[in-house]
Formats: C-alpha cells, sequence, structure tokens
C-alpha cells in the first residue's frame, strides 16, 4: 500500500537532510511544515522555500512541547545534531533532542494519527564486529566514549519509537542513516567529504585519519531521501538501512576527490579519533525487498556535483 500525504511535518528541515526531504515533499505537491531551532541548520537552505504556498517554517526547539495546527499526515523526526563536530560541541543538546525531541514528535504524531518516521543512523551500529551491517545485528557501542552522546541518543530514540509503537500503537518507521553527502553540507562540519573538499579546492593538504584503510560507504542525498519518502509512504516499521553499499576505504576517497577536483593537494596524515568505526557498509536487501529502493546516482557523479556546489559557496563566501 502507497500512503497518501497531503501535509507532513518535518523537524530539523533547515538542515542537510531536512532540508533536501522539505524540498522533495514540496516537489511532489506535498505541505511541508518545517521546525527547526536553527541550531545548526541554516536559513539559508530554505531561502528558495519562503513564501512558497506548500511550505512553512516555525522557529522552535522539539526538545521543548511542540505544538502544529491543523492536520498531519507524517511527522518525520530529523532534529539533531549530526557531525562529531556539532555534537561533541553539543553533547546535551544532542542527548536531549534525541530523547524529548522524539518523546515530542512522537506525542504529535499520536496526537494527530500520523506516521512517524525516525532518523536514526548506522552510529547504532558503533565500531562493528558483523560486516556487512544487517538491522538485526545489535552493534557494538562504547556508551561512555566522545561519540557516546549520538549514538545513545539515537539507540534511545529507536527504542522510544518502538514502545510507542507497540504500547500506544503509533504507526512508526526507523531509518537507519549511511554516510550521505551532498550539497548543502557545512564545509566546516568536520565530516570526510566535506573536509577533503574544501582541503582540495583550496589546495590544502588533506587530512586523513589514521592510515586511512578505514572504509566508508558514501550515498548521494537525492537516493537517500527517495529512500525515506518511500518509507515514509510504506507500512514498513524497520529499522530498515538506507544507504549505499559501494564501500571504500577513505584514503581511497582523498584521492578520488583529489583527482575529481584536479588538486595539487597532497595526502597527509592525523591521529584517528577515539571509537572512530573501522567498516561500515550498510546490507541493503530489506530496502531492496520492501521499498523497492536501490541507489542510483554513482559516486563520479555525485561527487561532482557537490563540488560544484562547494565552488559556488566559498566563491559566493
Amino acid at each position: 500500500m502507497t500512503r497518501e500525504l497531503r501535509r507532513v511535518v518535518v523537524t530539523g528541515g533547515a538542515g542537510f537532510l531536512g532540508s533536501h526531504l522539505c524540498d522533495r515533499f514540496v516537489a511532489e505537491g506535498v505541505e511541508v511544515v518545517c521546525l527547526d531551532n536553527l541550531l545548526t541548520g541554516k536559513p539559508a537552505n530554505l531561502h528558495h522555500l519562503q513564501g512558497h504556498p506548500g511550505f512553512r517554517f516555525l522557529r522552535c526547539d522539539v526538545s521543548d512541547f511542540i505544538h502544529v495546527t491543523g492536520p498531519v499526515d507524517a511527522v518525520l523526526h530529523f532534529a539533531s545534531p549530526a557531525s562529531p563536530v556539532d555534537y561533541l560541541k553539543l553533547p546535551i543538546e544532542t542527548l536531549k533532542v534525541g530523547s524529548l525531541g522524539t518523546l515530542h514528535s512522537l506525542g504529535l504524531a499520536q496526537e494527530k494519527g500520523a506516521r512517524f518516521v525516525l532518523a536514526s543512523t548506522s552510529e547504532v551500529y558503533g565500531d562493528p564486529q558483523v560486516h556487512p551491517q544487517p538491522e538485526s545485528y545489535w552493534g557494538h557501542v562504547n556508551p561512555v566514549g566522545p561519540r557516546g552522546v549520538y549514538d545513545e541518543a539515537k539507540r534511545f530514540s529507536e527504542a522510544l519509537a518502538t514502545a510507542y509503537r507497540t504500547s500506544r500503537s503509533v504507526d512508526t518507521g526507523i531509518v537507519r542513516i549511511f554516510n550521505t553527502y551532498g550539497p548543502r553540507m557545512r564545509p566546516d562540519d568536520g565530516r570526510a567529504i566535506p573536509t577533503f573538499l574544501r582541503q582540495a579546492l583550496a589546495g590544502e593538504p588533506l587530512t586523513v585519519a589514521g592510515d586511512g584503510s578505514q572504509t566508508r560507504s558514501i550515498c548521494y542525498v537525492d537516493d537517500l531521501v527517495t529512500g525515506i519518502v518511500a518509507l515514509t509512504r510504506s507500512e514498513l516499521a524497520g529499522p530498515v538501512n538506507i544507504g549505499n553499499p559501494d564501500e571504500m576505504s577513505v584514503l581511497d576517497l582523498a584521492r578520488r576527490i583529489i583527482e575529481l577536483t584536479g588538486s595539487t593537494s597532497r595526502v597527509v596524515f592525523v591521529d584517528r579519533p577515539v571509537d572512530d568505526p573501522g567498516v561500515r557498509r550498510p546490507d541493503t536487501t530489506l530496502a531492496v525487498r520492501e521499498l523497492g529502493w536501490r541507489p542510483q546516482v554513482p559516486w563520479a557523479q555525485g561527487l561532482a556535483r557537490t563540488a560544484q556546489w562547494f565552488v559556488n559557496e566559498l566563491a559566493a563566501a
């Protein structure tokens, strides 16, 4: 069954992923109410939607009480600091939005009789001992390490969404998002692709953590949004992995970005962060079977689009 969506709420809608979700829904004729406190989100991500009759922005913190007037068909909870730079700087806020923010967003979905979709993360698998990672894997997370504020906030939010589904009959879905990239990533957000692109375009050394042998699977944002919208329109509870199973080492990623941008930069190696995962690749069998979803954008095409966006942003700055 494909669910009809007329009006949705997107928390964290001014962020990287949230703003692309708002774009997609508006383009599909779905009215969007975007909630964001702009702690890590950017108003510039939504400027092109301001004044659109199908879009409304409310500045609020979902860790506090939230209220939306009128009918709502789906609540997508995407509010949270998501990069290590952000959640290490904002540990309490990260834990609050994963706990209280999820509670309030679920309460809104229950009040409206709406579908609830939780943006979880591959970080719930921690530094995995199973590879690739299926949804049945429980993970290997250090709850008191520096990444624990984000990892455990998301693990708790998954448990809370499941409790609302089983005890209060709220129609919930959980998406575990793997490494995603694309336009609107902040050049200084600390993640590998924006960092490497910023460095390569400036002719600076690309700083690869450790020996660069750790792997990531990168998914272009348009593909990710397609998977999330498919989950929202479905009845699948999940959790379901959405990510590109095309795995590459961080060192290989750095070299590809140097080649793509025609940069004269070289690679230098820096200390690897505490609890940095050694491998990361989604098992997407469930998404393929239940949602008919597969990533479509090749890495070279996606990185080229992202690099051009960075060129334009850095020039404007």
